[in-house]
């Protein structure tokens, strides 16, 4: 999943605090927050699960791929980008449409319809103002705590990459690396994912 489930969570926190009590109104703003952090999951595992059915479609194509010298990456991108296009699926990663974020100004607003169409079917909320306008505030608040991660992300990846000895993007070592340094430059910022 291109997002960490604990800021999907922290996320979901933050556009309940932000948009109680002008936007929206909720008697529970815990279950709000996991309402919402629910949707986007749901939303953003739906390209997690694309990609798996792209990769068992490769392993029965490698025979062909070798023997035609078609690289594994290039084949993985047509492949997904035909069953992108036949499904309608709107592309999460914001970098592979060119966007600086991790999710894409189009997965915002599609994240943001689909959660203001929950809000407005569940019981444990009240839209306070026009749909739309609470789905553009709600674009608002994504973008900004989005932007907020892109740069501690790429705060945490300089500091990797500026060590002495050459750390490998994928390795265990890096995963373990970022992570605490990805924790380290929130903690900067005043934010922490666990409250």
């Amino acid at each position: 999943m291109l997002l960490a489930r604990e800021f999907i969570d922290y996320m979901s926190r933050q556009v309940v605090a932000k948009l109680t009590p002008r936007w929206i109104e909720t008697t529970n703003p815990e279950s709000a927050s996991a309402y919402i952090s629910e949707v986007i999951e749901e939303d953003l595992s739906i390209e997690d699960k694309l990609n798996d059915e792209v990769r068992d479609m490769l392993s029965q194509y490698s025979e062909y791929m070798r023997r035609e010298g078609v690289s594994y990456q290039e084949m993985f991108r047509r492949i997904k980008n035909t069953l992108i296009t036949q499904r309608k699926v709107v592309r999460a990663a914001g970098r592979d449409t060119g966007d600086p974020m991790k999710l894409s100004r189009d997965k915002i607003n599609d994240i943001s319809h689909k959660i203001v169409a929950a809000l407005r079917k569940s019981r444990e909320f009240r839209l306070k103002r026009e749909a739309n306008d609470v789905r553009l505030e709600m674009v608002k608040v994504f973008t900004d705590l989005l932007q907020t991660e892109e740069k501690v992300d790429r705060a945490a990846r300089t500091k990797i990459r500026t060590m002495k000895r050459e750390i490998g993007e994928g390795t265990e070592e890096y995963d373990l690396l970022h992570k605490r340094y990805y924790a380290e430059e929130l903690k900067k910022l005043g934010i922490d994912l666990n409250s």
